[in-house]
């Protein structure tokens, strides 16, 4: 029996239980994996079973058990079985500037790194010149393309893309709210937990430069700013956070607020 064809084999054990994260306790799958086995080619079941799924086997808990915030995180997030469908949560505030035709599915990483000093977010510089949003900070991430097995695998594919962040080294945790852009993307934020020891390696066509904000910074109400802007033809919030060397604004700004706002509703 080759490598190949014992690959395909499902990775099912029986014990068909999902943790907190929406994980089976048995093979590690989440449930959209799990459900869309048999559709999947050779390919993308090669690289679940020597790839993604012993990253989560190997990593998981002692990454989640550094991370501070992790048990609460969870509680805030959706979980990693329940993709969140619903447009995004400022989606009307857009409705006048949207492109025409259904909005573009999109991923971004937003990764949280366990430091000694305490946890740090890690987010990109993108490139100037780039078509969309050059030169603004923002996690890594893209579109969905038909090749990706869900919307965790899209955004662990951007970041190996822009960053050279390998699956192993990441932990999802779990779903923010989807938000809607101007650009016309839908965009699901993935929460994960990112190994400390790794490295980046921004690819230059993308990223400019990689740096780590700590999460109590971005998460304290005085250090976010509303911005009121005139946009066409009318008056608009921005969100906007100061940093050294750095302006995190826009789309990034309000995906950390929505986090802000999922861990500030928990009892």
């Amino acid at each position: 029996m080759n490598t190949a064809f014992r690959a395909v084999l499902s990775p099912c054990i029986g014990v068909c239980t999902l943790d907190d994260a929406g994980l089976c306790q048995g093979c590690l799958r989440t449930t959209s994996e799990i459900a869309r086995w048999s559709q999947m080619n050779d390919d993308e079941r090669l690289r679940l079973m020597e790839s993604v799924l012993p990253a989560r086997e190997r990593a998981r808990a002692p990454l989640v058990e550094q991370l501070h915030e992790g048990a609460r995180l969870q509680r805030a997030l959706h979980p990693l079985g329940a993709v969140p469908r619903t447009a995004g949560w400022n989606h009307e505030e857009l409705i006048d500037l949207l492109p025409p035709g259904p909005l573009a599915e999109a991923a971004v990483l937003a990764g949280l790194v366990p430091r000694d000093s305490g946890t740090q977010v890690l987010l990109t510089r993108r490139t100037d010149g780039l078509r969309h949003h050059g030169g603004q900070v923002s996690f890594p991430g893209g579109r969905i393309e038909p090749t990706d097995a869900d919307v965790v695998a899209a955004a662990l594919r951007e970041s190996r893309e822009e960053i050279a962040l390998q699956a192993s080294q990441a932990v999802p945790l779990g779903f923010l709210d989807p938000f809607t852009t101007i650009s016309g993307f839908r965009v699901v934020p993935v929460v994960a937990v990112i190994d400390p020891a790794f490295v980046p390696t921004p690819e230059p066509g993308e990223v400019a430069d990689v740096f780590e904000v700590p999460l109590d910074y971005l998460l304290a109400p005085d250090n976010l700013r509303r911005v009121e802007v005139d946009y066409r033809g009318r008056r608009r919030a921005v969100l906007e956070y100061d940093w050294p060397g750095q302006r995190i604004w826009g789309a990034t700004a309000a995906i950390l607020f929505n986090l802000r706002q999922r861990l500030e509703q928990l009892a």
